[in-house]
């Protein structure tokens, strides 16, 4: 169980499997912390993934050769001065069912601090051993788009035969890549066709929740993924969260002028049918990420 760039020990088997289980093409979903992902609307989506599939621990990736535990410190549980336990950062992957009953996989937690060559050799081993069909990685990032329209999603992948029948917007800029886009190139030179789907956030909710944007990544997953999940939860609490969302900007004139231009630069972009019209170029998109940055550090 080796490949180029992995080890042996990169990565063990849960307890609960003797050995590696067979399984029938399954989906890959990625979403590991670490990287961009405005309101945690890609992690919310994997958290529901988990949820609804059932999903229980498959593989489990040697923390000691990824992570860095002064930048990802573990969490002790302190009880009347007891520490009871220590609650370590992991990354795994998890094995869950759709409501038909096939099989998806999730590699979910803590992108890698170190190694990354690495890691990513080991994720496509095992996905060429389980038989995957097709990876999805899922992200989120800040744009100047209304909550009152429908999320905006865009993609990426290093074939474009991966992409060329998605609806969603094909973007031209350079920025800084995570680990996701780094597996779409590992899994891809192993025949996996792989892609990247990032929803787009209202810039001014990305210091909260923005139901709206999970709702839209997990429906990609199943159009793209070709599988069925409850999302009605989520869809729910969509629902009440652009109510409160509406009551804030209608409580602020400047707030609901800026929504308004929003909406007409939203609306006149979709009329035209044209993907790029509503696209910064190249250096404005950088920036806003660059910005975005900047302010998660200060946080």
């Amino acid at each position: 169980m080796s490949s180029p760039g992995s080890t042996p020990d990169s990565y063990h088997l849960h307890e609960s499997y003797a050995q590696m289980p067979t399984l029938s093409s399954p989906l890959l979903v990625v979403m590991l912390q670490g990287w961009i992902d405005a309101s945690s609307a890609a992690h919310s989506a994997m958290t529901r993934l988990i949820d609804v599939s059932g999903a229980t621990t498959l593989v489990t990736f040697n923390a000691d050769e990824y992570l860095d535990f002064r930048a990802r410190r573990p969490t002790m549980e302190l009880r009347e001065g007891i520490n009871t336990r220590l609650d370590w950062p992991s990354t795994e992957i998890m094995l869950g069912h759709d409501i038909n009953g096939k099989e998806i996989l999730l590699l979910t937690g803590h992108e890698p601090d170190s190694r990354w060559n690495q890691f990513a050799a080991s994720v496509g081993e095992l996905a060429t051993q389980l038989g995957v069909r097709k990876m999805i990685g899922l992200g989120a990032y800040p744009f100047a788009t209304p909550h009152t329209r429908a999320v905006n999603l865009s993609c990426t992948s290093p074939s474009s035969d991966a992409i060329v029948s998605l609806p969603y917007v094909r973007s031209s800029v350079d920025v800084p890549a995570g680990i996701e886009a780094v597996l779409e190139h590992v899994l891809t030179g192993r025949g996996i066709p792989s892609i990247g789907i990032w929803a787009q956030v209202p810039h001014y909710a990305t210091t909260m929740p923005y139901p709206a944007a999970t709702v839209a990544l997990l429906g990609a997953v199943c159009d793209t993924g070709g599988i069925s999940l409850d999302v009605s939860a989520a869809r729910a609490d969509a629902s009440a969260h652009r109510e409160r969302l509406d009551t804030l900007v209608a409580s602020n004139p400047e707030h609901a002028q800026l929504l308004s231009q929003l909406e007409s630069a939203y609306d006149a972009a979709h009329q035209r049918d044209d993907d790029t019209a509503d696209i910064p170029s190249g250096d404005e998109l950088a920036a806003q990420f660059e910005a975005y940055l900047r302010d998660q550090r200060r946080d």
